[in-house]
């Protein structure tokens, strides 16, 4: 029998290891340097960015037009993840506490919409909400409304729009939690006196936290971006950040701009994975205590 070399193992793991760092440096670290850099950059018109330090870009956040459409893409981006938290996590529920040769299917029934794009999702939206649509052809058709809701180029339609295309993030992982969940705690508790709401919100609500805050990250996050569910859907009057970032960049040229406002929201991001740490540490210690 030949002897199996170790060294062949190895170095498989070095060459994957390898590429995967490659991959990160090249596509991840390096564009976002690049970024960082211009976001301290002045602008020029005819070359987009001149190698002049500057934290004018920075001091321009503050301005209260930008201000007002950040507050406002917070706002949005809130009530969507509120929303996908209301309804995700009673559907999660639902699914983790069904028979387990039935679990599969409605979790793929959740992952299908992924297989499709979501700006392609967006533009079928359009189809549905529109003053011609398909909702209100069925609510006229039932005689529940004598005119057409106008729904399309609202805040309606954007939160309509983002929780559609962001409630599986929300599902997915408060399954996850919710899951794992020791059904001998609920019992003990339910042994103690304890009811129907005091289970939930002093057993089941802290133990589901990680994936609670896992889910509004995975929400909220991409939905101040997503600046196309606010173009189709919003109009105008109805700007995301992400909005922002797009006309900085591909309209106005301004790159210095666009770049300090990404990296304002990926300081945002950290703020908001370094709550989720937290978090889930103050959890972990907790159950820790109690065992």
């Amino acid at each position: 029998m030949k002897p199996i070399n170790p060294l062949a193992g190895n170095g498989f793991r070095n060459l994957a290891v390898t590429l995967i760092v490659g991959w990160l440096l090249i596509f991840v670290f390096l564009p976002n340097l690049m970024i960082i850099a211009t976001s301290f950059m002045t602008r020029d018109h005819s070359s987009l960015v001149s190698l002049v330090f500057s934290l004018d870009s920075y001091s321009r956040l503050f301005d209260p037009l930008y201000a007002k459409v950040l507050g406002h893409s917070l706002l949005m981006a809130g009530i969507a993840t509120l929303i996908c938290l209301g309804v995700g996590y009673p559907f999660a529920f639902i699914i983790a506490k069904l028979p387990t040769r039935l679990r599969p299917l409605l979790l793929f029934l959740v992952i299908v919409p992924f297989w499709t794009n979501s700006l392609i999702r967006t533009y079928a939206l359009k189809v549905v909400l529109g003053t011609k649509g398909l909702l209100n052809s069925a609510l006229l058709g039932l005689g529940l409304i004598e005119q057409p809701l106008r729904i399309m180029f609202t805040e309606v339609a954007v939160i309509i729009g983002l929780v559609y295309i962001l409630l599986p993030f929300m599902i997915l992982p408060l399954y996850s939690a919710i899951d794992k969940l020791d059904g001998r705690l609920l019992e003990a508790a339910k042994d103690l006196g304890a009811g129907p709401a005091s289970r939930f919100f002093r057993v089941i609500l802290p133990l589901t936290l990680p994936g609670i805050v896992a889910g509004c990250l995975l929400v909220f996050l991409p939905a101040l971006g997503m600046f196309y569910i606010s173009d189709l859907l919003g109009g105008a009057k109805n700007l995301l950040i992400g909005n922002i970032i797009k006309t900085q960049f591909l309209n106005i040229r301004d790159w210095p701009f666009g770049a300090a406002t990404s990296v304002t929201l990926t300081l945002l991001m950290a703020v908001m994975m370094y709550l989720y740490y937290r978090a889930a540490k103050m959890l972990n210690k907790k159950v820790s205590i109690d065992d």
